[in-house]
């Protein structure tokens, strides 16, 4: 072939590989023609690696949403523990005594045995009010008879029915109930902070996988560098055969060859380095498990509106649900401190009946028919002089809730700040990837015309060099303005709350 139709052949297969309509969001770019010089070819077809895999495998497998389940299920024990204040209490306690005197004197010795079994059962109800109901059976019996009573052994039983009713601290179900309603805003939280991890794990799920797609792709720019400079190499010395190029020439493609190799030697590692992040994110020592092919996704162009966004924000996003609901504890926490700052006034009262027979059975019967009674009514009144600790804990209460309030205050305005600088984000980003990818275009057309001129003696190695260093830069920042405009669509959605429900997932309860 003669020596001036292979540099425009060789200018006119590279513009080939390289036009594409950059900014046309219309028309879907033509595919790489392989037998361009500049072209990235992409790497033979696998088992695809969707993002929504690597999201559902993550929530599924991962350690980090694992370890989290356990939050909930703590907060749920934290309400049952609470509860538990609530339910009855049974007591059983018995006991058996024996004494034994010896004579003194003229007067026999005396022997006494006693058996005392008592059961009762207490109960806190939310108004406050503690009721017990208990029962004892008493076996007594002495040689000689010690006893006035006319029974030896005699057999005495009871049962009593107390109830304590608070009439100042302490009163009502708002504040008994108060620990056990924090209890359960709680659990309600600790479903709203798992839902919180979820979504951060959905975020860096997608930040590892679009990392692993940049790796890959960067890998394919270093490896078409590579390939160019060895061309260039191989161009250089057959130049230099025919004296059309020195030596200056050779060594200059020379070096760029070595960096070529090391940019993809480098590469290749960061490759494997972002597929062993996103494989332990998504399971578990599973390190040597292949990943398919991998993709940025598509953009649909629907830029999104502030407004839309924030209120997405204040509608789903755990955390600040999560952070109101703190609020309404601590509003418990102060009811209770100012419950504390009143008197203790406690209404007691008591009622029994018991019985004394000569043997177990009649002794019940005999407290069945209520001829023995007792009855008991009084009165508890106790106030801690000047009240320093209680008063402490009220002011130091008031001081938390009106800090939480304000906290809250602040995150509604934090999350405003963040979603208008999310959404300008996504904008910009935009942007930039049309600019980037156009730029792209114009250093392949220079690069092109750079080989042409030195194919046509026209131009140095070092000139060749120098455009396919842009070429590669340019194409490095496109990749990396797609992956930035990923990772700011990412963080808006996260802001949003709305991460799951794009992936249609729910959580378990």
């Amino acid at each position: 072939m003669p020596n001036r139709l292979r540099p425009s052949l060789v200018a006119v297969s590279l513009l080939a590989g390289f036009l594409m309509p950059a900014l046309a969001e219309d028309t879907a770019p033509p595919a790489p023609d392989p037998s361009s010089p500049t072209a990235i070819v992409p790497a033979p077809a696998s088992a695809p690696l969707t993002l929504e895999d690597c999201v559902q495998r993550a929530l599924e497998h991962g350690f980090d949403i694992e370890i989290q389940r356990y939050t909930p299920a703590i907060a749920k024990a934290s309400v049952d523990i609470a509860r538990g204040s609530f339910f009855p209490t049974l007591a059983l306690t018995g006991s058996q005594s024996h004494s034994n005197t010896g004579p003194i004197g003229s007067a026999p010795g005396t022997k006494s045995d006693a058996r005392l079994f008592n059961l009762g059962i207490t109960e806190l109800l939310q108004t406050g009010t503690s009721v017990s109901v208990s029962t004892s059976f008493d076996r007594s019996e002495s040689n000689p008879n010690a006893f006035t009573s006319f029974y030896n052994p005699a057999y005495t039983s009871d049962v009593t029915v107390a109830v304590t009713q608070p009439l100042l601290r302490g009163a009502g179900i708002g504040v008994t109930t108060a620990t056990l309603n924090r209890a359960r805003i709680g659990r309600q939280r600790a479903g709203f902070d798992f839902q919180a991890r979820a979504l951060d794990i959905v975020q860096q799920t997608e930040g590892d996988y679009y990392n692993l797609v940049y790796a890959r792709e960067q890998l394919s720019v270093f490896k078409v560098s590579l390939d160019l400079a060895n061309r260039l190499l191989e161009e250089a010395q057959a130049k230099r055969t025919v004296g059309t190029a020195t030596d200056i020439d050779v060594l200059q493609a020379q070096v760029g060859v070595a960096n070529a190799r090391s940019n993809v030697l480098s590469s290749e590692k960061s490759v494997k380095d972002t597929g062993d992040a996103l494989l332990a994110l998504i399971g578990r020592f599973e390190l040597d498990t292949p990943l398919g092919t991998a993709k940025f996704a598509d953009f649909n162009g629907q830029l999104p509106v502030i407004e839309s966004s924030y209120q997405l924000a204040m509608r789903n996003q755990p955390d600040y649900i999560s952070a109101k609901m703190q609020l309404d504890q601590f509003k418990l926490d102060l009811s209770v401190t100012k419950d504390a700052l009143k008197p203790t006034l406690n209404l007691n009262g008591a009622l029994g009946f018991n019985g004394t027979k000569g043997s177990g059975y009649d002794s019940f019967n005999n407290a069945a028919n209520r001829d023995n009674n007792s009855w008991q009514v009084g009165f508890t009144l106790s106030y801690p002089w000047g009240q320093v600790s209680d008063r402490g804990r009220y002011h130091q209460s008031l001081a938390i809730l009106n800090q939480q309030t304000l906290t809250v205050r602040q995150l509604e305005q934090s999350i405003l700040v963040q979603v208008r600088s999310a959404v300008r984000a996504v904008e910009t980003n935009n942007e930039k990837v049309k600019i980037a990818a156009l730029a792209a275009e114009f250093s392949a057309k220079q690069y092109d015309l750079e080989a042409a001129r030195f194919a046509a003696g026209l131009a140095t190695s070092r000139d060749v060099l120098q455009t396919q260093s842009d070429l590669e830069n340019a194409r490095v920042a496109e990749l990396q303005a797609r992956i930035t405009l990923q990772n700011s669509i990412s963080a808006l959605h996260r802001l949003e709350g709305s991460s799951l429900e794009r992936y249609h997932l729910a959580l378990p309860e």
